[in-house]
């Protein structure tokens, strides 16, 4: 049924090819016309396309699954190795893998790619001791409409490709050559981009992918100094309690000059203040 359905498109482009031949070539390539009859053309194969397709019984359906799981472990080199060892088993990929530790506890992040055969027996023996998880979520997205979608669109565009060849051969002046070459170059961009798109998403089906976040919780301890070293750091605090005094000292250094200032001149009127007396008494 997909057969005819697309053989009926191709006799419907072939159609529309001749059909304006009487009235010549460049009324044909012109954007008044064929941009209108371009988009019928493959309007009609994107709609015979998607209608028989979901019914076909070889078309599959595409789900991109994706997993997120985070706990913690009391034993983490060892959760890692056995991490390592499941994704090899299952035929996976390590994208990321990163380890690091903050105040509270010990962690590492991995991002691995699965095949989506093995991904629910990947997730399973990841699962298999856990205690319980701080996350775990499980996901499922269908694209198969896209997917078709975009299978009918690259097939229509390149239908559209290969009239605009055909119209090129034809081509009588240099006019309708570039008219037609910029359709053909609009067309090619297109295809590139949606191959681009169905090459993204079959990848993004066929592996899964999981993100992994687990951790060991660390205590904070304080630890124990010999009385040599206590008394070290102690002489070394006190210099360190120096030079911040000295230092604080200098940066008040216009305090000590507005000091300085304000007791001269109290003695400077002290000593006028005398004289003042002194000569009044005479």
């Amino acid at each position: 049924m997909k057969l005819y359905s697309l053989l009926f498109a191709l006799l419907f482009l072939v159609s529309c090819d001749e059909a304006p031949s009487n009235n010549g070539f460049f009324k044909t390539s012109s954007p008044e016309y064929g941009l209108e009859n371009d988009m019928m053309v493959e309007e009609s194969m994107i709609v015979s396309y998607e209608t028989e397709s979901p019914q076909a019984p070889s078309q599959e359906q595409k789900i991109i699954k994706t997993g997120n799981l985070s706990f913690e472990t009391q034993e983490l080199e060892k959760t890692h190795e056995k991490i390592k060892t499941l994704s090899k088993q299952y035929e996976g990929i390590i994208q990321q893998d990163v380890s690091g530790k903050n105040y509270s506890r010990v962690f590492q992040q991995m991002t691995i790619r699965i095949p989506s055969k093995n991904f629910q027996v990947f997730v399973d023996g990841i699962s298999d001791g856990v205690a319980y998880f701080d996350r775990r979520e499980i996901s499922q997205r269908d694209v198969t409409e896209e997917f078709v979608d975009i299978e009918a669109r690259l097939i229509a565009k390149k239908e559209l490709e290969k009239r605009y060849l055909e119209l090129l051969k034809q081509a009588k002046n240099v006019k309708e050559m570039l008219e037609i070459e910029r359709e053909l170059s609009t067309i090619r961009e297109e295809i590139e981009a949606r191959q681009g798109r169905l090459k993204y998403l079959q990848s993004q089906v066929s592996m899964s992918t999981v993100h992994l976040d687990f951790y060991k919780t660390t205590a904070e301890t304080g630890v124990t100094l010999s009385y040599g070293q206590k008394i070290k750091n102690a002489l070394q605090g006190g210099w360190d309690g120096i030079s911040i005094f000295f230092l604080g000292l200098l940066y008040m250094w216009p305090l000590f000059v507005l000091a300085i200032i304000v007791i001269l001149v109290i003695r400077w009127l002290i000593r006028r203040s005398k004289r003042t007396k002194s000569t009044t008494n005479d």
